[in-house]
């Protein structure tokens, strides 16, 4: 099991892919039954959703265990990351569960994720995307375009890194950084859509959105990174660069 050629070649220009059936549907309903419970809200009572977003987190149970360590995820890492060059997860992180809801959730501006914590305290990326190797969304509920599915601007990734290159290894704030995201606005829209068990492998520096939720099911999905083992790294001596590097590299004009 694997990715094709095509999907890597994907992954370097668009900056994500998506794979449907990428964990068991009843991997993600046995999730979601446990989010439910976790949440305090009734999921058979609209009523009882008071707010656009909550966010859950530190879920280690067993079904965010099976979901994130499948054969096909697994090869994928390898394939767009490098062997040896991940870190293994058995939890999912942070999930943002957004629900039927007037008011703006508050959380929807154009931004990549920052990925460690600087010396000021702000949250930062820096061109060797230090602390994350991938960004990941998880989808533990059907996700249609009326469901808050995340918003992604196609190929923005390739515009990122000659905004990190000039700040060095300290890199740029989450403000920073999203202050200067007028430069990927030209770039084609996608939805992050799908059914239960879908999963978008992402660059780091894929720039995204949350949206107001106009549907009527709760949108369950996890984002975690997959955490590197080893520095991104852009003057390899062999060459042996992963689609990661190669797509940083594509951006500075390198390749």
């Amino acid at each position: 099991m694997g990715l094709t050629n095509a999907q890597i070649q994907q992954f370097i220009q668009d900056g994500f892919i998506r794979l449907d059936n990428a964990f068991p549907r009843e991997v993600a309903d046995a999730g979601r039954e446990i989010l439910w419970r976790e949440t305090g809200f009734d999921p058979h009572d609209p009523a009882t959703w008071t707010q656009p977003v909550i966010r859950l987190g530190g879920y280690a149970d067993e079904p965010f265990q099976q979901a994130v360590n499948t054969p096909l995820l697994h090869a994928a890492f390898d394939q767009l990351v490098g062997v040896g060059r991940w870190e293994p997860r058995y939890s999912l992180g942070t999930f943002p569960i957004r629900f039927p809801h007037p008011d703006d959730p508050g959380d929807a501006g154009w931004h990549a994720e920052a990925s460690f914590e600087g010396d000021d305290g702000s949250w930062r990326l820096n061109l060797q995307s230090k602390g994350r190797a991938l960004l990941m969304l998880f989808l533990f509920s059907d996700v249609g375009e009326n469901d808050a599915p995340t918003r992604i601007r196609v190929g923005s990734h390739l515009d990122v890194p000659r905004l990190l290159e000039p700040a060095g290894e300290a890199g740029l704030s989450y403000l920073e950084l999203g202050a200067q995201l007028g430069v990927t606005a030209h770039r084609p829209l996608v939805l992050a859509t799908g059914a239960a068990g879908t999963v978008y492998l992402c660059h780091p520096f894929l720039i995204h959105a949350a949206q107001l939720h106009r549907g009527k099911s709760p949108r369950f999905m996890a984002q975690p990174p997959l955490c590197p083992t080893e520095s991104i790294t852009l003057q390899r001596e062999n060459d042996n660069y992963s689609p990661v590097e190669i797509a940083i590299r594509l951006g500075l004009g390198w390749a």
